[in-house]
């Protein structure tokens, strides 16, 4: 009988503990090996120093514990319903990221609301991340990035080279059902936590983010390296080497995915916009497939990228580079004078990009003050661009008539020098050709969304649904105590939501408005079922541009290869049906952890080049109101805190997240305000900058 089913067969009596166990059973470190492989089988779960199965002991809701407090967590269930308050004392030693049982209380302490007590930790995570401090007669704690009230205390012999301010990542090698009484070991050190590129690989390993490949991936990388389209391909292909095809991107881009063409016709234009052929090259199955599944998108930070592909195919042989032939996937679509759009087709192509754009160089072109040299370089694409910047003003003016929205992210440009630290903070500006590349793609993406809708084929769209009541009534009463003049219907259209962006636009209220909308919409994700797409106004969407980042993209050119290739719809729906759901559940899920550490990691950028400005006084606009005190915003992009105890002495008043008022000294501050700061303090580790209003 193997060590686990030994187990079992003890667990089946009565629960056990780990030393239980070993001296019924011997051999150690069997013993833990077999535990932990229960556990993660979720065969058997664990209650304090009790191992128990669970099937004898399920009773709770299955959840994951999110956010961990002094004393207590909330418990997001499995199924996605509401998040479940779960005092300290009913924790059992629970971390964020375990998977947990939860029983609900009968009488929970406010009404109507939902608590309970974690009665199994069905999976346990192991790794954490944070700063190490010391904390009494010298013992050094971690402090988790996200459980900052939850000191880990670290195992003397593990401490190694580490020293307080170092970031680091730990294993807890010890559970308790008290907090207090875990351990952990040092296992990675990424050097002080006052530089924010060692914080920002920090994010990156508790997010299971690797630059580096597996050498079964890279062997197949490698093999592409040198490659030379074959002639019979050439052949199979829509040959547009001769036409005036050009890249436009930022000049440090390496990974290009996409292309341009414009000409005119009898009756408008003729749209070209060719995509690297990714699929080609990465096929269904492969090492390279399944690797860019598991990324499901390329990271990028700062001035570096976790890319999704190996750089043989992202930077080599898919990337459209300048004056090189290259296999592409083409949309070609016919417009009419007004921009409207009268036909289009995807074709198998290859191209010869002219020249690669830039952007900056492009915008002065467009704007007439351009070099001389500048002027040479474009001179074989600079008609089409005149006629671009034409067909790009009248696709947005369709688009603002339609309602679709264009909400201010308030998006930052990072300034890093050659050591790595943050130098500049600036808001990244958007200029004509940004906009017109945009509208470029956005029409193709519209294209593959309307050509897997009307085939009726497994597909995945890029999906937007309307706002629900409760986030719109939110909005509503937001708009209202900030004064802002403004009625929504009772169904809200695009076109309202848009208007509304525009009015704000330029002013005061501008953040906090684009925020609040921001906020009030549903978060847009892949499936493989059409339902539109609100904040664009479009009836379906679709993501086929950037199949070197994006992994939907590489899915629908797979999908749409094989509508070309003559397949039948039976064949076509039996090949991808379940590779569509599950490409949509990964690639949301995917996109989720790229954005959460895109942001992580600005943030302490952010802190690192305000820490160079402490003491410095600022202008400056509430753009938030909260019951912890007033965010500010710079005009640079850059956010942080005015502490509510730097506000009032006593208990000020937080009105509907709009006002603070000081009853003391009859001081308000409401949102939208220009007040004048001065900063006091930038903690890199964890991104955050505090002020005090001057």
């Amino acid at each position: 009988m193997s060590i686990q089913n030994k187990i079992i067969k003890e667990l089946q009596r009565a629960p056990r503990s780990k030393k239980e166990l070993k001296r019924k059973l011997g051999n150690d470190r069997k013993v833990n090996y077999a535990l932990e492989q229960l556990l993660k089988e979720k065969k058997a779960a664990r209650r304090g120093e009790l191992y128990f199965l669970i099937e004898k002991r399920r009773k709770g809701i299955p959840c994951q514990i999110v956010k961990l407090g002094k004393s207590f967590a909330f418990a997001h269930p499995l199924d996605g319903s509401g998040d479940i308050f779960v005092p300290g004392r009913a924790l059992q030693g629970a971390m964020p990221g375990d998977e947990v049982e939860i029983q609900l209380f009968d009488r929970p302490r406010v009404a109507g609301s939902k608590e309970g007590e974690v009665v199994a930790i069905t999976s346990m995570r192991q790794e954490f991340v944070g700063t190490i401090e010391h904390r009494g007669s010298g013992k050094l704690v971690l402090i988790p990035d996200d459980a900052p009230d939850t000191p880990l205390r670290i195992r003397r012999a593990s401490t190694q080279h580490a020293v307080p301010g170092d970031k680091a990542a730990v294993l807890l090698s010890h559970r308790a059902t008290n907090h207090d009484d875990h351990r952990a070991e040092i296992i990675e050190l990424f050097g002080s936590g006052e530089q924010a590129k060692n914080c920002a690989q920090g994010i990156l390993y508790s997010q299971n983010l690797e630059k580096e490949f597996s050498e079964d991936v890279l062997k197949e990388a490698v093999a592409l390296e040198g490659f030379e389209i074959p002639q019979e391909e050439i052949e199979k292909r829509m040959d547009l080497r001769e036409w005036d095809i050009f890249t436009i991107d930022s000049a440090s881009t390496k990974d290009i995915d996409d292309a341009i063409s414009l000409t005119k016709t009898a009756n408008g234009w003729q749209l070209g916009v060719h995509i690297a052929d990714v699929s080609w090259f990465v096929t269904a199955h492969s090492q390279l497939d399944r690797e860019a599944f598991r990324r499901g998108t390329s990271v990028y930070y700062a001035n570096d990228v976790i890319p999704m592909l190996p750089k043989q195919l992202s930077n080599g042989v898919c990337s459209l580079n300048e004056k090189e032939d290259r296999l592409a996937f083409s949309c070609l679509m016919e417009l009419d004078r007004e921009g409207g759009l009268q036909g289009y087709r995807f074709v198998k192509s290859v191209i010869h990009s002219k020249v690669k754009g830039v952007y900056s160089e492009l915008n002065a072109l467009l704007e007439g003050t351009a070099e001389q040299e500048i002027k040479e370089k474009y001179s074989q694409v600079a008609e089409q661009l005149s006629e671009m910047e034409k067909l790009h003003d009248l696709l947005s003016l369709r688009r603002n008539k339609r309602g679709g929205m264009e909400i201010e992210s308030g998006e930052s440009k990072l300034t890093i020098d050659q050591s790595g630290r943050c130098v500049k903070v600036s808001k990244a500006e958007r200029g004509k050709t940004e906009e017109m590349i945009e509208s470029f793609m956005l029409m193709a993406n519209t294209c593959a969304a309307m050509e897997g809708k009307s085939r009726d084929i497994p597909f995945v769209y890029r999906v937007h649904v309307a706002p629900d009541d409760e986030r719109i009534e939110r909005l509503e009463k937001m708009l209202t105590a900030a004064g802002v003049s403004f009625s929504l219907s009772e169904e809200p259209t695009p076109a309202e939501f848009s208007a509304l962006l525009d009015k704000t636009k330029g002013t005061t209220m501008e953040r906090a408005v684009h925020t609040s909308v921001l906020r009030a919409m549903s978060k847009a994700k892949y499936e493989p079922i059409p339902k539109g797409h609100f904040s664009l106004a479009l009836e379906d969407y679709a993501h086929f541009t950037s199949p070197i980042r994006r992994y939907p993209d590489l899915a629908i050119h797979r999908i749409l290869s094989g509508v070309l290739d003559g397949q039948e719809k039976q064949g076509i729906e039996k090949r991808f049906r379940q590779f569509v759901e599950k490409a949509s559940l990964q690639s949301s899920q995917r996109e989720l952890v790229a954005m959460q550490t895109e942001r992580s990691i600005e943030d302490c950028y952010k802190a690192e080049y305000m820490h160079q400005k402490l003491g410095q006084v600022f202008d400056a606009v509430i753009s938030g109101v909260t019951n912890h005190g007033l965010y500010v915003q710079l005009p640079d992009t850059i956010e942080g805190l005015v502490h509510i105890t730097r506000l009032s002495r006593g208990e000020p008043i937080v009105v509907d997240g709009i006002y603070i008022n000081d009853p003391f000294s009859g001081k308000s501050w409401h949102l939208g305000d220009e007040v004048k700061v001065k900063c006091t303090a930038a903690s890199v580790s964890t991104g955050k900058i505090d002020f005090e209003l001057c």
